[in-house]
């Protein structure tokens, strides 16, 4: 199996993180969790990592910067009733930034993304508040854009631009601020503080960022609503406006687990925005796709012209993208390397979360965690969007609408 991995060219065997880490973990002679948190942050395959990942419960030294495995949350897809009572959760804003944690630890701070990405430099206002926070402090928590005066975040444009930047002088700050909003405790004096329920580790959070000398750079997660779960409903309604993504519901009971541990934390995000566009292109996917045309670049009416405004290749079923491999081979009208054009004749209708401007792409438009919802075979080309209404969509965007 493996030799003819090799020979096809990916020497690459599907395995989960998950299932890597309890086999380690079982070998080791430790607990999962352990095994996760050694596997966070930079290391090489070498002999060293391993034995520090074989050290047993007392070894395994780590580098003071080095992160929790983070705790995320499954889709809820079912009504708000079935997972009990709001009484048992907590329910806060999902706000639209970076998953972050700040790491204060042997008198130095680091700013660790769920990227794996130190960010400490990229947010200075940030580094330079949580300095102030006691050695021995690990928080979780988002790293967003921030308007004071709204008391309210802004788009995920305005934090972009802080990531697109190589410099960050002082007075670049004002003109573009950010805040690290703070929703779980994981480390407090130096102890471990994960395996106790939320309720006990959002007082020791509230304590710890309380204690901090006055700061915008560093603020509490709030509470989004707690009456009833038709509270909850009218919020969603009104969370796009306020600049968020949604709300997260998370069990007052529940310990802090590395991955997606379901009955925990669930999170109810808003209907993403929607527009019917046209397949222009084309080309193979990767992995077990490879051999399909499973990755589409769609345009939108400029005029006479179909511009490209964004590329995806996600929710279809096999059996759907079965047929538009077939249509896409039939329709071909040139090929550029690996790259199918094709004949602007079938309609999609696609999500995506955010819209912003962009001086990379040819429409001047770039789409956030664009999705395929469904292929419009009811729809004629002509029928498909214009780039007018989406410049519509994103100046409503952009002024908070």
């Amino acid at each position: 199996f493996l030799f003819h991995i090799l020979l096809a060219g990916e020497f690459r065997v599907g395995v989960s993180r998950q299932l890597l880490i309890r086999a380690i973990a079982q070998v080791a002679g430790v607990e999962p969790a352990l095994i996760a948190h050694r596997l966070a942050g930079n290391w090489t395959p070498d002999d060293q990592t391993m034995a520090r990942l074989l050290g047993g419960a007392e070894g395994g030294t780590t580098d003071p910067g080095m992160p929790y495995p983070f705790m995320l949350a499954h889709p809820l897809h079912e009504p708000l009733e079935s997972i009990g009572p709001i009484a048992d959760w907590l329910v806060e804003w999902k706000w639209d930034g970076i998953r972050a944690q700040i790491i204060r630890r042997a008198g130095r701070t680091t700013l660790w993304s769920r990227g794996d990405e130190v960010v400490t430099a990229t947010f200075p206002e940030i580094t330079q508040a949580a300095t102030s926070l006691p050695d021995g402090t690990v928080l979780d928590g988002e790293i967003v854009a921030w308007d004071d005066a709204a008391a309210r975040p802004q788009p995920f444009t305005k934090l972009q631009r802080r990531l697109n930047r190589k410099s960050f002088e002082m007075t670049f700050w004002p003109e573009n601020p950010v805040t690290f909003v703070a929703f779980d405790a994981l480390e407090i004096e130096g102890a471990d503080v994960r395996g106790r329920p939320l309720r006990e580790r959002r007082e020791l959070l509230a304590r710890v960022v309380k204690a901090v000398h006055p700061t915008t750079a560093l603020r509490l997660s709030e509470p989004a609503v707690h009456e009833v779960w038709d509270a909850v409903s009218a919020v969603m309604k009104d969370s796009r406006r306020l600049g968020g993504e949604g709300v997260m519901l998370k069990r007052w009971d529940s310990p802090y687990t590395p991955g997606r541990t379901t009955g925990l934390w669930w999170k109810l995000k808003v209907e993403p925005y929607t527009t019917d566009v046209v397949m222009i292109a084309a080309e193979p996917g990767h992995g077990k796709r490879a051999g399909l045309l499973t990755d589409y670049t769609f345009g939108v009416w400029d005029g006479p012209a179909l511009v490209p405004i964004t590329k995806a290749y996600s929710g279809l079923t096999d059996q759907e993208i079965a047929e538009v491999d077939r249509f896409a081979r039939k329709h071909t009208l040139a090929r550029h390397g690996p790259v199918h054009a094709v004949a602007p004749l079938l309609v999609f209708e696609i999500g995506f979360e955010a819209i912003q401007a962009s001086g990379r792409h040819k429409s001047g438009i770039a789409l956030r965690f664009p999705r395929i919802l469904r292929v419009r075979k009811d729809k004629k080309p002509e029928e498909a969007d214009r780039l007018q209404a989406m410049r519509e969509l994103l100046e409503k965007v952009e002024a908070g609408r």
